[in-house]
């Protein structure tokens, strides 16, 4: 050591400024969170801390999880509300499984394509009374809650009800939401209005934001799973009960019955659903699909999400040697996104209800399918949308514009001309939150949720709270695998994961982003696999996505070549990428992706949010 070191010995720095000690990670926006207790990350603060709360008073990971997901569907108002859907997947330590559980709710009775198509109806709407399915969160929050949790229902709607009843400091994005809807609420969906922007003044940011309704509504199930008595079960089931078959599902099935709103097709429509819906549904539970990539099985839900194509994604890139890419290279982004293009084509061509339609997931994922699909990766960007062919599978492929006119692919992979550019922008379009939470005893969930947004549907007045407008994803064409029927369940674009590392449970996370879930959350799973990116460097890292597929979400476009880059990406590399025939658009450095995760990590619990939009958090110790 020179005199200067020895200097910095004696005055007890831990280490002379221009020193890094050995193994310290490179710089990232927050730190990596590492402990033992418990670890809860999602995209807002205040659902973290709901969280970190119950697991502090004793609830193991599914109690927190619930507390969460109830508290995210109040604060975040313009990306998830009570009305909307939640699939949840989790490793449950005591059982040693990992176990999926739908809280995708499905298509009204008589929401039929005969129905849409006597409106004079082409594409389901993407707003108003006519997307909506049966609200699947609350439910689906209702089951992990009984048959995983330890505490009662009052334990974990406590704080989302103190966020309704005290207020809460609403964010920038939920005011920009309620801006663009301004004159949409105050002329035409004045229930609307009356929550968020009475008198049409829109709140500022950081102003204290109260939804009372709201809070009477979880106040009222509280009361009625009081009064059962004290059975933690019977409780649960008394407010299962309140929500689908009692005052919560009257008051849906007379919204929807007895008014007539504007929706995106142009006109006014009341609604299919009913209280009959509600009462005959139930979130069930099932097993997850998994697929083995290095030393990692990844778990997601069925192929009535998008998960599979997450896994399909990784089945095909299993024959590159992704680990020797620069992770923010050329080579990286132009094999992932051509990855993806293969595999969200596969999506719209096989995926469905699986109680509906028979899906070829084994084939999807075989190791001679997805060899044939590599091989047509090449050195230049697809211009083609090219699902793959499995014989006595599949459909067309049904794709749009905005004036809802509609063109099919053929099987051959054939196209007619699309508009070349993004995904069109409609009163339908929302966003999504996200949660993982790990705990003390082994347990691991993940959980999106969402729909029931600002934009979805009217509030419904003396609830609080809006609908899911999920059917917007059916088709109204014969023979597809997402065609519309009576109890099915769309193919939601919501994807929530979780992975084992060398056969032992690892890490849950997930990011909101509709279509481009499957696509951020990947490149943050290839850059801890292949990379050794720790799980904060991979959430930092600059994200990327294509929409060279129809998009799940009305009006159905496609953007064939499209490629949105954040504006981190060098400049030679956008040029590389040009020159490969992608259609690059560099967007503001930090504006795609809100990614979360928590894992567990030789005896560490670790987790870490995404510094995008400075609203996710993650907490623990």
């Amino acid at each position: 050591m020179n005199r200067s070191e020895i200097e910095h010995l004696f005055r007890g720095s831990a280490t002379p400024p221009s020193r890094v000690l050995p193994g310290e990670p490179p710089f990232t926006t927050r730190p990596e969170l590492k402990g033992t207790f418990g670890m809860v990350a999602s995209t807002h603060w205040l659902g973290t801390a709901a969280g970190m709360s119950v697991l502090e008073k004793g609830g193991n990971a599914f109690d927190a999880a619930v507390a969460t997901g109830l508290t995210l569907q109040v604060v975040e108002p313009s990306m998830a509300g009570p009305g909307g859907d939640a699939p949840i997947i989790f490793y449950d330590a005591i059982a040693d499984n990992v176990q999926v559980i739908c809280g995708q709710g499905v298509a009204p009775e008589k929401a039929t394509i005969g129905a849409f198509r006597q409106l004079g109806l082409k594409i389901v709407p993407g707003a108003g009374l006519l997307p909506l399915v049966v609200p699947g969160a609350f439910d689906a929050f209702m089951v992990l809650l009984r048959d995983w949790g330890t505490l009662r229902v009052r334990d974990v709607l406590e704080p989302a009800i103190g966020q309704a009843r005290d207020g809460y400091p609403i964010g920038a994005r939920v005011v920009a939401t309620i801006a663009a809807l301004r004159d949409l609420f105050v002329e035409h969906w004045p229930t609307s209005a009356a929550v968020y922007c009475p008198n049409g003044v829109v709140p500022k940011a950081d102003q204290i934001f109260r939804n009372p309704v709201l809070a009477d509504t979880f106040e009222r199930i509280l009361k009625e799973a009081d009064s059962v008595g004290g059975d933690r079960e019977r409780q649960i089931e008394a407010a299962r009960d309140a929500f689908y078959r009692g005052f919560v599902s009257e008051h849906i099935d007379r919204f929807c019955r007895d008014n007539s709103f504007l929706d995106t097709s142009g006109q006014t429509h009341s609604g299919f659903l009913s209280g009959d819906d509600l009462a005959r549904w139930s979130a069930n539970i099932e097993a997850p699909i998994s697929y083995e990539y290095r030393n990692h099985t990844v778990f997601k839900c069925g192929p009535w999400s998008q998960g599979p194509v997450f896994l399909q994604q990784l089945a095909i890139l299993n024959g590159f040697d992704i680990a020797a890419m620069d992770p923010n290279g050329a080579e990286f982004v132009h094999h992932v996104t051509e990855a993806a293009k293969l595999a969200f084509a596969d999506r719209e061509k096989f995926y469905g209800d699986p109680d509906f339609i028979d899906v070829p997931m084994d084939t999807l994922l075989s190791t001679a399918y997805n060899a044939e699909r590599r091989s047509l990766i090449s050195g230049q960007a697809s211009t083609r949308i090219r699902p793959g062919t499995i014989p006595g599978y599949g459909g067309a492929v049904v794709y749009g514009q905005e004036d809802g006119s509609r063109f099919q692919v053929l099987d051959s992979g054939d196209t007619v001309p699309l508009d070349e550019g993004g995904d069109s922008i409609s009163i339908a379009t929302g966003d999504t939150v996200h949660l993982d939470v790990a705990d003390r005893h082994g347990n691991l969930v993940s959980i999106t949720p969402s729909g029931g947004w600002l934009r979805s549907s009217p509030t419904i007045p003396e609830l609080g709270f809006a609908l899911s407008n999920r059917g917007q994803i059916f088709t109204l064409e014969e023979g597809t695998p997402g065609a519309l029927m009576p109890g099915k369940r769309p193919r939601t674009t919501l994807s929530p994961g979780l992975a084992f590392r060398d056969g032992a449970p690892y890490m849950a996370f997930g990011t909101p982003g509709a279509d481009r879930q499957d696509q951020w959350a990947l490149q943050f799973f290839l850059r801890l696999v292949d990379h050794g990116q720790n799980l904060q460097q991979a959430a930092d890292a600059p994200t990327f996505n294509t929409s060279h597929f129809p998009a799940s979400f009305f009006p159905k476009r496609a953007g064939l070549r499209s490629l949105d880059v954040e504006g981190r990406f060098d400049e030679l590399i956008v040029a590389n990428l040009e020159a490969r025939g992608h259609a690059v658009t560099v967007g503001d450095d930090w504006s795609q992706g809100r990614l979360c995760a928590v894992a567990r990590d030789h005896g560490l619990l670790k987790s870490a949010s995404s510094a995008r939009f400075t609203q996710g958090y993650a907490m623990g110790r």
